[in-house]
């Protein structure tokens, strides 16, 4: 099956990423999103913006909030490459995302990424700002593309 890298509003990758993502909502914000699709109809999404760690913010490096599918094979590489490629056209000098241990990071590495190591992890929830972790806590595996 041959895959295309297509323009996606945001919209549509929120939606996308509600319906098919494993263990997160749909990130709120963005810098651009891209879909993959079959030819008849998008397989998978993925959702770029600034890096959600502060320390990370430096005008360079962006990050892979958000990759969900359908299933379909080779998408989320295709989905991972063409992120690097458009941050990489935009002026960007690294691109970061995270995965949780237990995923096996293949299309990561069949993108042409390498894991930095564990990184992050722990509860969002303040005593000054209260919050519900609906998201998994644990410590996260870095992955990064850069020139």
């Amino acid at each position: 099956m041959k895959l295309e890298i297509v323009p996606v509003s945001i919209k549509e990758a929120q939606r996308f990423v509600e319906l098919h993502h494993r263990h997160h909502p749909p990130a709120h914000s963005h810098l651009f999103a891209a879909g993959v699709s079959d030819g008849e109809s998008v397989r998978g999404v993925a959702i770029i913006g600034r890096p959600v760690a502060r320390m990370l913010c430096d005008g360079w490096t962006a990050e892979v909030v958000r990759v969900a599918t359908d299933g379909c094979p080779n998408a989320c590489s295709a989905l991972y490459g063409a992120a690097w490629r458009a941050c990489k056209a935009l002026g960007y000098r690294r691109l970061i995302t995270y995965t949780l241990p237990e995923e096996g990071g293949a299309s990561l590495r069949g993108a042409g990424w390498h894991c930095i190591g564990e990184k992050g992890g722990g509860s969002w929830n303040r005593k000054n700002r209260p919050r519900m972790d609906l998201h998994p806590t644990q410590e996260k595996l870095r992955w990064e593309k850069n020139r």
